[in-house]
């Protein structure tokens, strides 16, 4: 399996080889060896979730508590969509940026997201399915999240589709208000999160 940095630091593509035949498909989205060889410690699963979506719904910007935040590892079994991770760690030299994979079911791609950045994605085709491996189960109480329609952060949702959102993250904070309101993570706070692990490891 090959990987690459995204431009956002902590930020993974992952890219499994598919092996088909005249039975169908196999892929492995997940390969420890590559994961580790990427990130430099262990993916720790505390918890996984599966969506479905209509072409044109947007989930995000959604972000936890740090430490111990929730990291994510992503790919979209079925269908496709856009993958975005926003970098939302205060003192983080590439605050206020992202970047944006295409995630399907025909090359299996996957992203992976430390803890302390800001994730979402649209649905580009009916009944669009991902799974998310997360490092920490659900935790409501150090769960937000901010605007995808932030123009600050003007994200590349394509324009040619009709935008479907819940009611929480259309009426989330922009980035500026979630800093202004104390939500966002620190980056130095990330980065000793971050030591943490791959010393334990």
């Amino acid at each position: 399996m090959q990987f690459r940095r995204l431009s956002v630091p902590d930020a993974f593509e992952f890219s499994p080889r598919a092996f088909p035949d005249d039975r169908g498909l196999f892929v492995a989205p997940f390969q420890e060896d590559a994961f580790l060889a990427a990130v430099g410690h262990p993916l720790r699963l505390g918890q996984s979730n599966h969506s479905v979506s209509r072409r044109g719904t947007i989930r995000g910007i959604h972000f936890a508590d740090t430490p111990p935040g929730q990291a994510k590892y992503v790919y979209c079994p079925r269908g496709s969509l856009l993958d975005v991770v926003v970098d939302i760690r205060v003192g983080s030299p590439t605050f206020g940026q992202w970047d944006a994979v295409v995630l399907d079911s025909r090359e299996f791609r996957a992203m992976y997201l430390a803890e302390g950045l800001g994730h979402g994605f649209v649905a580009l085709e009916d009944d669009t399915v991902m799974t998310y491996i997360c490092s920490e189960p659900y935790n409501p109480g150090g769960e937000h999240g901010i605007t995808p329609l932030d123009p600050a952060l003007d994200l590349p949702w394509p324009a040619d589709i009709d935008r479907i959102l819940s009611e929480k993250d259309r009426t989330a904070p922009t980035l500026a208000e979630a800093g202004e309101q104390g939500l966002l993570p620190m980056y130095a706070d990330c980065v000793a999160f971050y030591d943490k692990l791959r010393s334990a490891h």
